[in-house]
C-alpha cells in the first residue's frame, strides 16, 4: 500500500489502533467512523480514521 493513501482506525473505547485501510482523499475530504472489531475489546466498537 501507498503510505500516502494508508490511513489508520482507531477505536474509540480503548484508544488503540487495530486497523489499516486506504481512500482516495482527494474524493473523499472527511474522516471516516466505521464499526469494526476491537481485538482489544472483543467486541465491535466505533472506529475512527487518524492521522
Amino acid at each position: 500500500m501507498s503510505q500516502d493513501n494508508l490511513i489508520k482506525f482507531e477505536c474509540s473505547q480503548c484508544k488503540r489502533v487495530g486497523h489499516y485501510s486506504k481512500k482516495n482523499k482527494k474524493i473523499i475530504k472527511t474522516r471516516l467512523e466505521l464499526k469494526k472489531y476491537c481485538k482489544f475489546c472483543k467486541k465491535h466498537t466505533l472506529h475512527k480514521e487518524t492521522k
